[in-house]
């Protein structure tokens, strides 16, 4: 694909991998890069396997896009949230393997896929955004309230607390540990598979049912906070 994002298909698996050599930010060129990845993906009707470089999910947004013009931050904040909108409603199933830190914009990219697996270690997952001076977007704070815990939910969205592993499963952001980095490749990729095998027309259906309100309030929040 690109050097940012790798693409590989094996059995109807299509792992996308997130790579810049560093906390793998969410640019305007690292999200457009996972765009056509998924697009990829989607022609090759494969179910996703989203994962990061060794002890790096994504650590969100650089930092610098804030300190740019406003049109500039609203296009890079409109193309972040299109990404969470799609991964929410992607017509396949989306495992993530997060193998490390997970941030800001890198957690809500996690909240959007559809089963979320973590590995033990010193990293840290969560929305930091108050505790640098930062609002969450409209989208973030749907994406998260639907899929963290309600106690969860208001403590890492209001006080910016970032979590270690087995708490951040307990808030949500996870839904299983792995023990080290070559057992989360084993248990996501074989998870990965197993979804291969489910009725992708009834998935992708289920799917919209299932998070249509959610689905809505993420893209009536990107058009008024960003515009259309």
């Amino acid at each position: 694909m690109t050097e940012l994002v790798t693409y590989r298909l094996d059995g109807g698996v299509a792992t996308i991998t997130l790579d810049d050599g560093k906390a793998n930010v969410m640019s305007e060129n690292m999200i457009g890069a996972i765009a056509a990845a998924l697009d990829r993906a989607e022609a090759d009707r494969a179910v996703v396997l989203l994962t990061g470089r060794p002890r790096m999910f994504s650590a969100g947004y650089d930092l610098a896009t804030f300190s740019r013009s406003a049109d500039d931050i609203s296009r890079t904040l409109r193309a972040g949230g299109n990404l969470v909108h799609r991964l929410l409603g992607f017509p396949y199933p989306v495992v993530a393997a997060c193998p490390g830190h997970a941030i800001a914009q890198g957690a809500f990219t996690l909240l959007a896929t559809d089963v979320r697996f973590g590995v033990m270690g010193d990293f840290e997952l969560g929305l930091n955004e108050v505790a640098i001076g930062l609002t969450i977007p409209h989208y973030g704070v749907e994406a998260a309230r639907h899929r963290l815990t309600a106690p969860g939910f208001d403590r890492a969205a209001n006080t910016g607390i970032l979590v270690g592993p087995e708490e951040a499963r307990e808030f949500g952001f996870l839904d299983v540990l792995a023990a080290d980095a070559d057992d989360l490749r084993t248990r996501a990729t074989a998870e990965a598979h197993r979804l291969t095998g489910i009725d992708f027309a009834a998935h992708a259906g289920t799917k919209l049912r299932v998070r249509a309100q959610v689905l809505a309030a993420v893209r009536s929040g990107i058009d008024a906070e960003f515009g259309a």
